[in-house]
């Protein structure tokens, strides 16, 4: 497998300095990506870069996850993002071990082949670096002229809201370059890869080891993913989609990717997808032949998902989503765990009923009218019983006074409640 090549057909190379791919034809070479661990969980903005990793090590190269842990623990120097808040060692190495564990289902770390994936930390050098070394060792090599010709810096300094540039942010170039220079010469990486927001650090780095070293270094950086309609990708009314499920849920993270739009569809599934071109195709044109099928959403959730969790992760987001807009059964229902389901029926009407009443048994008709004021009165209730259009727990009911008791109730709290096909209630035994 040809790794430009590869990228290039998956539309995930913004820019790449010449000599990259003569160098990854000539020999198997080692390429990092920096990966910011200000949380104890990737989210999928990280996804590009992973997936990057990912179709390097297939293409028989060395992957290197780095950890800027030494940039965690300077924190946003601008003081604007919430996000890069100051680490202390301990939640630094926390976090690095669960994203670990997350890459791990991309990479083979345990590879017995030259070609198995490392993590690193640059705290770990970093740590060891006085200011007074830094600046004699590593600073003499770049001039000022050359950091203020970066376009990041210069966008920072002319535009018209900018408050300045802290030393510590003017700097950060020099710092993601020693990296770049650390992992050059202590294992042989030659390639540096990240966003195309990265091009002026990245390149701060090949020209520091090359004025340092005489050595040949190389960058490549793919297109920052957008949305659309213009919206941020991977950011919801909620926050960022985590890859973590105690964060986002695999239904939710299931029901982002489906609910994408078909031109994102079209996109994502060559970035955050292994599957090959001829497969991709056939879904294209499936997708155009029957866009109401939604076969890309429908494979893009599912490759995704698998990925990220499991397969069983997987089938069960489905079977959830199922229960919402299919014909699912209530054992289905029944199997849903609560957060599951208060997910799913997030937003449909709620009402608290008497959990003692359950317990001696109450006829539907009163459940439904009196301890809950979901129909407005019996005889509404009755007509809509016998047209067969109300359902507890997916099973129709067939007599408006039913005895429900608290065996019905779902993780021993909930009853699904359904008027016709989609106007559903949730009932909150307490």
């Amino acid at each position: 497998m040809n790794f430009v090549e590869e990228l290039k057909w998956r539309g995930m190379i913004h820019t790449m300095m010449p000599g990259t791919e003569a160098q990854l034809q000539k020999e198997m070479t080692s390429a990092y990506v920096g990966i910011d661990p200000t949380a104890d969980s990737l989210h999928i903005g990280h996804l590009v870069g992973v997936m990057m990793l990912k179709h390097f090590q297939r293409a028989g190269h060395r992957p290197i996850a780095l950890v800027g842990g030494a940039t965690g623990m300077i924190g946003d120097p601008s003081g604007k993002s919430q996000e890069r808040n100051l680490l202390d060692e301990t939640t630094l190495r926390h976090n690095q071990d669960c994203i670990k564990v997350q890459l791990a289902k991309f990479l083979d770390f345990d590879s017995p082949k030259p070609n198995a994936a490392i993590m690193v930390n640059n705290y770990d050098w970093m740590r060891e670096q006085s200011f007074l070394g830094f600046i004699r060792d590593i600073g003499k090599h770049i001039t000022v002229n050359y950091m203020m010709a970066k376009d990041s810096v210069k966008k920072r300094l002319t535009g018209e809201a900018t408050d300045g540039m802290s030393f510590t942010e003017f700097t950060y170039q020099l710092v993601q370059g020693y990296d770049f220079l650390y992992l050059y010469e202590n294992q042989n990486c030659k390639l540096q890869m990240g966003g195309s927001d990265q091009w002026g650090n990245i390149t701060t780095g090949t020209e520091l080891i090359r004025r340092k070293t005489g050595g040949e270094a190389f960058a490549l950086t793919c297109p920052l993913i957008t949305k659309a309609d213009g919206g941020k990708f991977g950011k919801t009314e909620s926050g960022n989609i985590w890859l973590d499920k105690r964060y986002t849920s695999p239904y939710k993270f299931y029901q982002f990717w489906l609910n994408v739009s078909d031109v994102d569809a079209e996109k994502y599934i060559k970035i955050f997808t292994a599957l090959d071109k001829a497969e991709i195709e056939q879904l294209i044109v499936a997708q155009h032949d029957a866009p109401h099928l939604r076969p890309l959403q429908k494979r893009l959730a599912e490759e995704v998902t698998s990925m990220v969790h499991s397969r069983e992760d997987y089938e069960a987001a489905l079977e959830a989503s199922n229960i919402l807009f299919g014909n699912a059964t209530s054992d289905a229902l029944k199997k849903l765990d609560e957060a599951t389901l208060l997910e799913i029926f997030a937003g449909v009407p709620q009402f608290d009923i008497s959990k003692n009443a359950l317990t001696e048994g109450i006829k539907a008709v009163d459940l439904l009218v009196n301890n809950a004021p979901v129909f407005p009165s019996k005889g509404e209730l009755r007509k809509l019983v016998q047209s067969g259009g109300v359902s507890i727990n997916k099973e129709k009911l067939t007599d408006f006074d039913t005895p429900i008791n608290a065996t019905s109730l779902l993780g021993g709290k909930y009853l699904l409640g359904q008027k016709g096909k989609k106007n559903y209630f949730l009932l909150i035994a307490k």
